[in-house]
């Protein structure tokens, strides 16, 4: 690839395109570090944001101070779900297709499970940002009236959990901003493990902001940024973010994709017949909406799609890669393709080791479902044990419900996992689910197995021990929670009352990783983090949740 030609596709100047030309021969300098002074002179301050009660709006495309709609509210914690995993966002963008809303819309739904407390589309059309972002699920955030308000061929969107009990409309993506160059969104998975430095440090020179979120730092960055053009003012944010984040951005003509330069988050690339490009967390978004897979972003890779097509640069230095291990045991949908491999796969085996390590005598295998269930089967197959449905989960359950005041048992995980008498009852059982974080579900569900007349009750757990906290990407318990962070094995099982309890070994998990192991990032089973954890986790800032 040219790097002179992909930076005349950027609309860069003749001593630009140089800069651009001279960097890709060097791969091994700082990124444009030579060039670019960050926040050391001319620094700027950005506005206060103004708010308004409004979900939808349109911001111009002129000097706008960051542009965020604002409504207050609250959402409920789903119960149950404290003691559960949590990847805390999905990303997606459309270039290029009159139904870029309607598209990003659909793919945002293949990616509900990566969050469901808020979600929000931008779109750009005749130089004009319109953005809509709301609190629930995609279904209850979006409508044909909406979206009818979200013209454009071009389109991102996000789905986000919280990483406490609550939500604020102000922490949901994607952001908005106005700087003196024109207006630029941004949408976010991941999580930056220098957040309080940078914020810090911003607001040192004067700027203000508007939410909790790691990601408006992102803004501030590019907007304090003094390189020209806006693709050098996305590399030159980039350059001062550690840990992880997998990036869209949308401007007025052009869709750009970043992936950290570990790659701990995916992102994939692909095409419809019509040639729109797409980007997407996974690609079971992009079997939605009928794109074909092309590539992964790759670590440290910035992706720019305009109407001179599609130019990529290596800009960020690059380092081992570290994909998260936990997209493959939980996080992403078994139909996706998550950094090259099958998810189904993975789970498959996964279950098949589980077998081969840790044998019981047992009559029928079950899963917790949905995220233990290919796991089960790959249990049962190797076992030679017949599957079954012991555990029905109802997908009906609201974020909300009234219990009765009568307090009755286990009325959080009854709500949701009805027990099979018929499948359960007299016979001993190996119950497979894909992790422990607290122990406090586990142990509920044991009791319901139990009480609907299980003999025996053997959990299997599809990956290792968890010992420590994410701080990259995911909403993870401080090590103190984390139940395998404090009892042994043994105590565990006595802890959640099963007759016997079995994890994947790290060992067997590595193993099946094959020649890619060391490219997967383990710390959450091993505490050894590929980027250190400088500040530990913010729970609160005054008014707002933290939230990537």
């Amino acid at each position: 690839m040219a790097a002179a030609a992909a930076a005349a596709n950027l609309g860069c100047c003749s001593s630009e395109k140089k800069l651009f030309a001279t960097y890709h021969q060097k791969p091994s300098q700082k990124p444009l570090s030579f060039y670019v002074k960050l926040l050391q002179k001319s620094i700027f301050s950005t506005k206060s944001p103004s708010s308004v009660s409004s979900r939808t709006g349109t911001v111009a495309a002129s000097r706008n101070p960051i542009a965020e709609l604002v409504v207050n509210g609250v959402d409920e914690e789903d119960e149950g779900g404290a003691d559960r995993l949590r990847e805390e966002c999905g990303v997606v963008g459309v270039y290029g297709d009159p139904e870029a809303s309607r598209l990003c819309y659909l793919a945002l739904h293949a990616l509900q499970h990566r969050g469901q407390e808020g979600a929000g589309i931008v779109t750009f059309d005749a130089g004009k940002a319109h953005a809509h972002t709301g609190l629930g699920l995609v279904s209850e955030v979006f409508n044909t009236s909406v979206l009818n308000k979200l013209p454009g061929a071009t389109a991102i969107g996000h789905v986000r959990y919280s990483t406490a009990g609550e939500s604020l409309l102000q922490n949901v993506q994607p952001f908005v901003a106005g700087y003196r160059f024109g207006s630029v969104a941004i949408a976010h998975n991941g999580n930056l493990v220098n957040y309080k430095a940078l914020r810090h440090l911003l607001e040192d020179h004067g700027s203000i902001f508007a939410t909790s979120s790691d990601t408006e730092v992102v803004l501030h960055l590019i907007a304090n940024s003094q390189a020209r053009p806006f693709l050098s003012r996305i590399v030159s944010a980039c350059e001062q973010l550690e840990g992880a984040y997998s990036l869209v951005f949308l401007t007025e003509d052009k869709l750009v994709a970043v992936r950290d330069p570990h790659g701990f988050r995916p992102l994939v690339m692909g095409r419809r017949e019509n040639g729109a490009v797409v980007f997407a967390s996974e690609t079971c978004a992009l079997d939605l909406i009928e794109a074909a897979y092309e590539r992964e972003v790759n670590p440290g890779e910035v992706v720019v799609v305009d109407g001179d097509g599609v130019s990529s640069l290596c800009l960020l230095p690059k380092r081992p890669r570290r994909a998260c291990v936990f997209e493959h045991i939980y996080f992403s949908l078994p139909n996706s393709v998550v950094f090259g491999r099958s998810v189904y796969a993975s789970r498959r085996e996964i279950g098949e080791t589980l077998a081969m390590v840790a044998p019981v005598e047992c009559d029928v295998v079950i899963a917790v479902p949905d995220s233990g269930l290919v796991a089960a089967l790959g249990y049962a197959s190797k076992a030679g044990v017949s599957f079954d449905q012991g555990l029905i989960r109802s997908h009906y359950v609201g974020r909300t419900f009234i219990e009765p005041s009568q307090k009755i048992r286990d009325f959080g995980v009854k709500l949701k996992l009805a027990p099979v008498k018929a499948v359960l009852e007299g016979k001993r059982v190996v119950v497979v689910d894909d992790s422990i974080v607290r122990g406090t579900t586990s142990s509920k569900i044991v009791r319901l197995l139990k009480d609907a007349g299980a003999k025996e009750v053997h959990m299997r757990i599809a990956s290792p021990p968890i010992i420590g906290s994410c701080y990259y990407g995911v909403d993870t318990p401080s090590s103190n929670e984390l139940i395998s962070n404090r009892m042994t094995v043994e105590e565990v099982r006595r802890f959640i009352g099963c007759d016997s309890l079995a994890f994947l070994p790290l060992e067997r998990l590595e193993g099946m990783m094959g020649e890619e192991s060391q490219s997967f990032c383990y710390a959450c089973f091993s505490q050894n983090y590929p980027v250190p954890p400088r500040e530990l986790k913010l729970d609160h800032l005054p008014g707002f949740i933290v939230q990537s």
